[in-house]
């Protein structure tokens, strides 16, 4: 599904109140899945983030942030087990911009989701999001 859109509104129609999604994850889940499942990396983030996170001195703490988004992100698109991994991708800092393509955005159109304001965090042993869905 070649559709795209950006996190900054989708120009849909969305009769609903704002939504909010959060999610917490410990940093050290993570850490195990990267170690123990050579293509979880893959599976879950986009060729930009799996860039970016490896970049870093610790990269299962970013990673670990931006699952916590993407989980964040669908719970507040409403979404559920529509959406796909990849098709929300989390890039950007200090201020973190979410972009959404394939079945995430064509569901995000049909719900009139606008603009999306995603909020992440992490601690030595957590990685918490916040996301907020505007309506468009």
């Amino acid at each position: 599904m070649g559709e795209r859109a950006s996190g900054r509104g989708t120009g849909a129609s969305y009769d609903g109140p704002v939504q909010v999604g959060i999610d917490l994850i410990e940093i050290e889940r993570v850490r195990d899945a990267l170690e123990r499942y050579p293509r979880f990396a893959e599976r879950v983030f986009t060729e930009e983030e799996r860039r970016y996170c490896f970049s870093r001195p610790n990269p299962a703490q970013h990673f670990a942030a931006r699952f916590a988004g993407k989980e964040a992100v669908g719970k507040a698109l409403g979404c559920g087990a529509e959406w796909m991994w990849r098709d929300i991708e989390i890039a950007g800092r200090p201020k973190p911009s979410v972009s959404l393509s394939g079945k995430v955005a064509a569901f995000a159109a049909r719900a009139g989701a606008g603009a999306i304001d995603l909020s992440m965090t992490h601690s030595r042993g957590l990685a918490a999001a916040i996301a907020v869905v505007q309506p468009s």
